[in-house]
């Protein structure tokens, strides 16, 4: 991509910062040199440019009118060193996030909005209790208890042999196998923990620069009161959601849900133990029938105040709120931990003639963990609707449902990740069991009958998949004439070439159709998910055996789903896991992941701690404050050229910004998921009247989009007082149709990629720069040192 661009009319400083999409982009790419220096920055997120512009300001009689080419490079934060492959475990907690920001805008119902956002962050905990309960099920039910209880099993895998009750060893006792497997779940609590607050660090404790922490209206307010206007900030008016002080700096927020879902997670181990263990204790004389009920009466105070602390206020957004809960923060996960030992020593104690069979009670739990997750996502799924104002969007994804379709996602999600790996450890440890005709290794019944429904769930998705097959090469043949028509082929055009291109710009808007199917896999899951909690709690078995009376066909059909539910689950974890793997060796395996990321966790943490840190939080300020710095030191005007992601984060900047910076910043985006995506997924943020007030609050902005780019496209925004229409016409792809005099050979179909090959982009560069203040004589920085150029900072 080449930075050149034609001389506007008006000279001057100028700069032009470059912001890239997703997956990533080098500062060499990024400027058309392959000799760069970072100007200001890290090896995390930095500033590059040319070697031969870092004087730039020094010398303006050899720029004139030409911009300055600036690199903003942030791909290191969200797929930088080999641990980000860990992330992958996250998966889950990232999209119940994303469920928060998607709620519907509201105008003066403060009551519902704060209902929304604690029904989210219940569900968030709900996950964290899932993935807790399935690592105790893998750990205690079917390794210490069925296993190890086992001779044949355990006698099979070494490792085990010191559980076995054959050899009568200290461990081999039931309580003290269960005590010892739960160091496992523990494990994974902490690790939750330490990548929560390793990325906290690194995030939210990021102060913002100084000048954020001005409050703007209504200093007390969080962000769970109702939309109360759109403009920018005023007499009597109140700044949008993404220019407040507070809105990329949720550290107290963060802070909070990280103690309730790690003592959550500690809770959840210490209840599996105090369950298994006051089973036997309450049909045997002794202190343990009243140390038992205790304790479990104990974690259950515990669980109801984790709740509370998850009910509280949410973030606070209208002023830079600095304060940490300090004593919540450490005393919460602290005292859960102290409960969990004090219950791992209770079941420690020897109890002669206690003996494992069977399984532990996990149908209960999980079943009850389901039960709940539904209820939650149908309760959120009413707010958003009643949320809804009578004048809504049409094009709001599922109608204002998208926040609880996610949401059920999540879940989903989360439920495919527990039974899976239960259902492979199950099928691994039951091999010998099952060759020497012992007892069963097998996950709760749950577990199978939520398997069982994965390849109906497949097949209902068949039909919209074929829907939109179809539909998508019917108006590929359609389009054919459009195409022709709007390269004025005069009845000469190529069918082969033509048939690319239009089946180019049918596939782009594929992309459309996402809530349909999202939509689809929800509902879906919603009815299986019910169906299959009935089905176990009113069979007791496995779908296979469920119906064993019933007709042939029947009993058929379900014992095969059951087999390829389990087969296809289990294949499912095997897969995550070389993924992630793979993407722990391999950079570049980790950029592909990085893309995941770079959509998901543009949003700070609101509903879930342990979901993957909130890039934004770091990219937004850096990008506000290298306009801030550079416009107040040179005086000059600056275009900040967003591509793809890079053009939400250049909104958000934009939206930062102060009015007077505002007014000598002009925006330009270009393969923008502005209104396509974040508009219609999330409204009350990106919305068409935020979007409208973003074009009044900027100094000018212009948006590129092309018909066969499949995540890029037109922002919606019309002329407004005198302000022209915020969207180009669109951009023809390919360039041109045939060979040319100036295109000898033939041009590639570019989709979302190159749009600075286009000619009218440096034409519309051009003219944003045009449309801004003349230049300011250069205010020099006092604190500024002669010689910078050794340290690689420019002097802008």
């Amino acid at each position: 991509m080449s930075p050149a661009t034609p001389a506007p009319e008006s000279g001057g400083a100028a700069l032009e910062l470059l912001v890239h999409g997703v997956g990533g982009a080098t500062p060499q790419d990024m400027l058309d040199d392959p000799r760069t220096v970072r100007v200001t920055g890290d090896r995390t997120a930095a500033v590059y440019r040319r070697a031969e512009d870092t004087e730039a300001e020094d010398q303006p009689e050899r720029y004139g009118a030409r911009p300055t080419p600036e690199a903003y490079c942030w791909s290191n934060l969200t797929s930088g060193d080999g641990t980000r492959a860990l992330w992958l475990l996250l998966l889950p907690f990232m999209v119940a996030n994303l469920a928060h920001w998607m709620r519907p805008p509201a105008q003066g119902r403060p009551r519902l909005v704060r209902l929304y956002g604690v029904l989210v962050r219940l569900v968030a905990l709900t996950l964290t209790v899932l993935l807790t309960a399935a690592a105790c099920e893998v750990a205690l039910d079917l390794t210490a208890w069925q296993c190890a209880g086992t001779a044949a099993c355990a006698d099979t895998y070494s490792w085990l042999g010191v559980l076995s009750p054959v050899r009568d060893g200290w461990w081999s006792l039931p309580g003290r196998r269960l005590a010892l497997a739960a160091l496992v779940p523990t494990a994974l609590v902490g690790l939750l923990w330490y990548l929560s607050n390793r990325t906290w660090s690194a995030y939210e404790a990021q102060r913002p620069p100084t000048g954020y922490d001005a409050p703007v209206a209504e200093p007390g307010a969080d962000t769970e009161t109702a939309d109360r206007g759109d403009g920018g900030p005023g007499p009597g008016g109140i700044r949008p959601a993404l220019g407040r002080p507070g809105f990329w700096f949720g550290r107290r927020l963060v802070a909070r849900l990280r103690a309730a879902h790690t003592a959550a997670g500690f809770l959840t181990v210490a209840a599996a133990l105090a369950t298994a263990t006051a089973r036997h204790d309450a049909t045997a004389p002794g202190a343990g029938a009243v140390i038992g009920p205790a304790l479990q009466v104990a974690v259950a105070a515990f669980l109801v105040l984790v709740v509370l602390v998850v009910c509280r206020r949410g973030r606070s957004e209208r002023r830079l709120d600095l304060s940490v809960e300090r004593a919540l923060v450490s005393w919460l996960p602290g005292a859960s931990l102290a409960l969990l030992l004090l219950t791992a020593l209770y079941a420690g104690w020897s109890r002669p003639g206690w003996t494992s069979g069977g399984a532990l009670p996990g149908d209960a739990a999980f079943g009850t963990l389901t039960v709940v997750q539904g209820g939650l996502v149908v309760a959120l799924g009413v707010v958003a609707l009643l949320l809804q104002r009578p004048g809504r969007d049409p094009r709001t994804a599922l109608r204002g449902l998208g926040g609880p379709a996610v949401a059920m996602l999540a879940c989903a999600l989360a439920g495919v990740m527990s039974g899976g790996v239960a259902q492979r450890v199950a099928d691994w440890l039951d091999g010998p069991g099952a060759a020497h005709g012992g007892p069963r290794i097998a996950p709760p019944v749950l577990l199978s009958w939520q398997a069982s429904v994965i390849p109906v769930l497949l097949l209902l998705l068949l039909a919209p998949a074929a829907l939109l097959a179809v539909r998508t090469v019917l108006a590929g043949r359609r389009l054919h004439a459009t195409v022709e028509a709007d390269y004025d082929t005069s009845g000469e055009g190529d069918p082969v070439r033509t048939g690319q291109i239009a089946s180019g710009r049918a596939r782009a808007a594929l992309t459309d159709s996402a809530p349909v199917l999202v939509g689809v896999v929800s509902g879906a899951t919603l009815l299986l998910g019910a169906a299959s909690v009935a089905g176990a709690w009113a069979s007791g078995n496995v779908p296979g055996r469920a119906f064993d009376g019933a007709h042939p066909a029947v009993a058929s059909l379900a014992s095969a789903t059951q087999a390829l539910g389990s087969w296809m689950i289990g294949f499912g974890f095997l897969l995550f896991v070389t993924w992630g793997r793979r993407a722990y060796k391999d950079a570049s395996a980790r950029r592909t992941i990085g893309i995941l990321w770079d959509v998901g966790t543009f949003w700070p943490r609101a509903a879930h701690p342990f979901a993957p840190p909130c890039y934004a939080e770091r990219a937004v300020p850096d990008l506000t404050w290298r306009m801030s710095s550079w416009t107040r030191s040179t005086g000059g005007r600056l275009v900040i050229s967003g591509h793809s992601q890079g053009s939400v984060l250049a909104a958000a900047a934009v939206w930062q910004l102060p009015p007077a910076t505002r007014g000598r910043v002009a925006l330009l985006t270009y393969g923008s998921p502005l209104e396509r995506l974040y508009g219609r997924w999330f409204p009350a943020y990106f919305g068409p009247d935020a979007l409208r007030a973003l074009n009044r609050t900027v100094s000018c902005w212009s948006n590129l989009y092309r018909a066969t780019d499949p995540i890029g496209g037109p922002v919606r925004v019309p002329a407004d007082d005198g302000r022209p229409a915020v969207d180009a016409p669109v951009l023809p792809d390919p360039v041109a149709y045939g060979r040319t005099r100036e295109h000898p050979l033939p041009e590639p179909i570019l989709g979302h990629s190159d749009y600075q090959a286009d000619p009218a982009f440096a034409h519309r560069r051009s003219a944003l720069l045009d449309q801004l203040l003349p230049a300011m004589p250069r205010q020099r920085d006092p604190h500024e040192t002669a010689d910078q150029g050794s340290s690689g900072r420019s002097s802008g």
